[in-house]
């Protein structure tokens, strides 16, 4: 439901602000910072492709999981500036903040849990370690499941 919701409350967000703005300044000058807005988005993607080349390049000198959020954020905020609107650009401009970055990192490392893996196979042996985790409780109640006709 929540998905659904931003599906609808984002186009009527980004119409709201298109007519408030435009009104304040102008249609022209609205649709050139849309367009400013793309082309900044286009270039950096472009920058985090050749970014990520000369990383790789340069043997990884930072750790890598910075590396990766960084990358993310960078993705994602090229992605939020290319659609049109000023919501989306404005949450594109906040995920390239390096603070705001680590502060989201962090947040979303709070709730993450590594596990770590290791197998060897010795010809048709394959030994490996294993954590056995408790399943959590199922968010959707036993009325409102779709069973699986191969598991009955």
């Amino acid at each position: 439901m929540p998905l659904l919701l931003l599906f609808v409350a984002l186009p009527l967000i980004e119409i709201a602000l298109f007519i408030a703005i435009g009104a304040q300044i102008g249609l022209l000058a609205t649709l050139g910072l849309i367009v400013l807005g793309a082309l900044a988005g286009v270039s950096i993607l472009r920058g985090q492709q050749e970014r990520a080349l000369a990383m790789m390049q340069g043997g990884l000198r930072v750790q890598p999981g910075t590396f990766l959020a960084q990358g993310a954020f960078r993705v994602l905020a090229g992605l939020l500036l290319i659609l049109p609107g000023f919501l989306t650009d404005a949450l594109g401009l906040l995920l390239l903040i390096p603070p705001l970055q680590r502060a989201l990192v962090r947040a979303l490392a709070a709730g993450a849990t590594v596990t770590t893996t290791r197998v060897y196979a010795d010809g048709d042996t394959i030994e490996g370690e294993f954590e056995v985790r408790e399943p959590g409780r199922d968010p959707v109640h036993v009325s409102r499941r779709i069973e699986d006709p191969r598991h009955p």
